[in-house]
């Protein structure tokens, strides 16, 4: 009998929590109605642009939270002028109210206290993420701490024509093999474009002789000896690059250019869906497809995260919540749309949420889960200046 009354005690306690927790989320939403939410996000993509018009409709029309997209070129000026407002002691009604953010930026962020938080553990929709995920509770090494929500899975795949290639590279080694064999047919996006300093973690990854290295800071005295399998493997491959690698690619988009054109075989994407997106969008050949090392590649996420200063928390929190919808993660997985992997787990999903991600067209050109694997850790996050700073000693020349 006594067991049966602490049982009962139990289950009370758990929905007494339940029911505070819904009144709160309640009462977040009345506070959000009426906020204009300003998102400082990249806006260098006109699907996404258009997804993120079409979210904030839908979360205006439902919460009645007016969302403006910013659209930034880089990240890394919203965070500096945060930090400038924090320094005016600008305390309050900063000027972003929610940042697409992930990596270097966040750390930032969370070292010099930008971040309002924690606060995506409060999201309801929060709870159908994918929490296994160690990309989920670490962005670049850096704990997460629920100061950021998470929005979209990312992973690094290889595209190739299989016109043109009869067997794709499966390691680096391969890589500068196959480049040896058809000079100017490769390239990859000069430093600091986010998917050159993509490449050259991997290519590092896969050179240096002990992985377990790059999840430690990076240790200025060690690094041209961990650094330089890396070199000399650059040192091989840019002679034998599109145009000798004298000149390089400027973004992911220009190598897709140069992938429709013929102009190189093989390409890179950090976006597993983003080839057979091109091809929807009529960008690329439907001979494209997709791959990966044999050794895996590098996967993280991004998320979206508040600044201390917000305007608009509420609506911030709302707008984000909405982000983590099963409706809106779906519609962001479609290649038509996005193509952008989902944060959630497909698995505690049932009904019609479920039936929103079994109606997901698979692309053409998309590799499956299994496929794709459970993706490399980043390197920690000191490591990405680190490279970037040697490769344009070495070769922005």
């Amino acid at each position: 009998m006594r067991q049966f009354f602490l049982i009962f005690l139990s289950l009370l306690f758990l929905g007494f929590l339940s029911q505070a927790h819904a009144v709160d989320w309640e009462e977040i939403e009345k506070k959000a109605k009426g906020q204009t939410v300003y998102f400082n996000a990249w806006g260098g993509s006109q699907p996404i642009n258009e997804y993120i018009q079409w979210a904030g409709r839908l979360v205006q029309k439902k919460y009645g939270v007016r969302v403006i997209h910013v659209k930034a070129t880089d990240i890394g000026d919203v965070v500096s002028r945060i930090l400038v407002e924090k320094a005016a002691k600008k305390l309050q009604n900063g000027s972003v109210d929610l940042m697409w953010i992930n990596g270097e930026n966040f750390k930032a962020m969370k070292e010099n206290t930008l971040l309002f938080g924690p606060f995506s553990q409060n999201l309801p929709h929060f709870q159908k993420v994918d929490n296994q995920k160690k990309t989920l509770k670490y962005d670049f090494t850096v704990p997460v701490d629920n100061l950021e929500s998470p929005w979209g899975m990312a992973q690094l795949v290889f595209s190739y024509d299989t016109s043109q290639v009869l067997k794709h590279p499966e390691t680096m080694s391969d890589l500068l093999a196959f480049a040896k064999k058809h000079p100017g047919k490769f390239t990859y996006p000069a430093i600091p474009s986010f998917h050159g300093t993509t490449f050259i973690k991997q290519a590092l990854s896969e050179l240096i002789h002990d992985p377990k290295i790059l999840s430690q800071k990076v240790s200025a005295p060690d690094f041209e000896k961990h650094t330089q399998p890396l070199w000399d493997f650059l040192d091989a491959l840019h002679p034998l690059l599109w145009r000798k690698g004298k000149v390089f690619p400027t973004s992911g988009s220009q190598m897709l250019s140069l992938l429709n054109d013929n102009e190189i075989f093989i390409s890179l994407s950090f976006n597993p869906n983003s080839v057979s997106n091109a091809i929807e969008n009529g960008e690329l050949p439907n001979t494209i497809r997709t791959y990966i090392h044999k050794g895996g590649t590098i996967g993280n996420a991004h998320f979206v995260a508040i600044p201390f200063n917000s305007s608009a928390k509420p609506g911030a929190m709302v707008f984000a919540n909405f982000l983590l919808s099963p409706l809106a993660q779906a519609r962001k997985a479609n290649p038509k749309i996005w193509g952008d992997p989902s944060v959630l787990d497909i698995k505690k999903l049932s009904g019609p949420d479920k039936k929103l991600f079994d109606d997901v067209p698979k692309g053409i050109a998309t590799l499956s889960a299994d496929e794709l694997g459970p993706g490399l850790p980043e390197p920690h996050v000191s490591w990405v200046q680190a490279l970037e700073k040697e490769w344009l000693k070495k070769y922005n020349k």
